[in-house]
């Protein structure tokens, strides 16, 4: 079994992590050494969900915040084992989100003291279907777990803070026809060319520009497949494109499928997946103090992260790590490690001062 050494630095702790593969469902073996490595630390709760793995302080202080990241990885590229070189560690997961991982377990290891209590929370499948979700698992069963009054998800942001998340929303819009032999095809009616009413009110679509927090998210409806036709000498009688709405937090999923039936009325409109957006809750205060130690000005997050699923359980969280997000799942992703140690260090800091 893997075996992590939490006393080394957490450029270093990162370098071995990345070293252990761990593959969304194969996170068997990195879980066991997570949950080997905290368990020698007095100071930690620590109990296991399958290959989630929690530990906790239990110091009675006024306020908890929960600190996440996940364990799992995109499948192998031809990027592991790990490699280091001009102050950057290379190597699959480095980036999303191995870095952020080490920054947890190193805080979770060292601070025996905190000015709050912690949840940490090292969970696995992110990278699959949510319903596979290690987190999305735990506020099925083990929703107190994850209560707190601020949460900081670890996902690679440049060690910046982004705040919230969109919500976003599938769903496949649908047009019939009638089928017909092409060279009579006045006898039939063409779904595909009636598809083209989807596309107009999609080229013509504004997307609202939502204030929250003193952040503007930015909110898109677009299509991102079309599927239609039967053969090459056929008029076809069914046409469906795929259209994906990204939508500010402040909107239901409720709120949202009834602007998207909105915008389709008169189509056919079934929703294929469904995720709510994440609140940012900048006011809150221990969400200022940790602004004012991270410094910098916050920013929206443009895309779905698993924030929102604290905003579900009524806690505000931001996405705060190191790395770049656009070197996510590629076959070249690094973390720089002076960001990993930065990272370590304002966390500390915040949750010493």
């Amino acid at each position: 079994m893997a075996k992590l050494d939490l006393d080394q630095s957490s450029p270093d702790l990162c370098e071995a992590l990345v070293d252990v593969s761990s593959v969304s469902g194969t996170e068997q073996e990195l879980a066991d050494a997570v949950e080997a490595a905290l368990s020698a630390y007095g100071h930690l709760t620590v109990s296991r969900h399958g290959n989630t793995v929690v530990a906790r302080t239990e110091l009675g202080r006024a306020e908890r915040i929960v600190i996440a990241g996940h364990l799992d990885t995109v499948p192998l590229n031809a990027n592991l084992p790990s490699r280091r070189a001009d102050g950057l560690i290379h190597g699959l997961g480095a980036c999303d989100m191995k870095g952020g991982v080490a920054v947890g377990l190193r805080l979770a290891a060292t601070l025996t003291e905190p000015n709050r209590d912690v949840t940490y929370v090292f969970y696995d499948c992110e990278e699959v279907d949510a319903e596979l979700n290690g987190l999305f698992k735990l506020t099925q069963t083990h929703p107190e777990l994850l209560q707190g009054v601020f949460a900081v998800v670890m996902e690679p942001s440049n060690a910046a803070v982004e705040a919230g998340c969109q919500g976003t929303m599938r769903v496949d819009v649908t047009t019939y026809g009638e089928r017909a032999h092409s060279a009579r095809s006045w006898m039939g009616k063409n779904a595909i060319h009636a598809a083209g009413e989807i596309l107009d009110r999609l080229a013509a679509y504004e997307p609202r520009r939502v204030p929250i927090d003193g952040l503007e998210y930015r909110e898109g409806l677009n299509a991102v497949a079309i599927s239609g036709g039967v053969a090459g000498n056929v008029v076809p009688d069914l046409c469906t494109v795929s259209v994906n709405y990204r939508f500010a937090p402040s909107r239901s999923e409720a709120e949202a499928e009834a602007h998207v039936r909105e915008v389709f009325a008169g189509f056919d409109v079934v929703v294929t997946d469904s995720s709510p957006g994440g609140l940012p809750g900048l006011e809150r205060p221990a969400a200022a103090a940790f602004l004012q130690v991270v410094g910098g000005e916050p920013k929206p997050k443009f895309g779905w992260t698993d924030v929102a699923r604290f905003t579900l359980l009524g806690v505000p969280a931001v996405n705060y790590g190191p790395g770049d997000p656009l070197l996510a799942h590629k076959q070249e992703e690094y973390v720089p490690e002076a960001e990993i140690e930065q990272c370590e260090q304002r966390l500390r800091s915040w949750l010493t001062a």
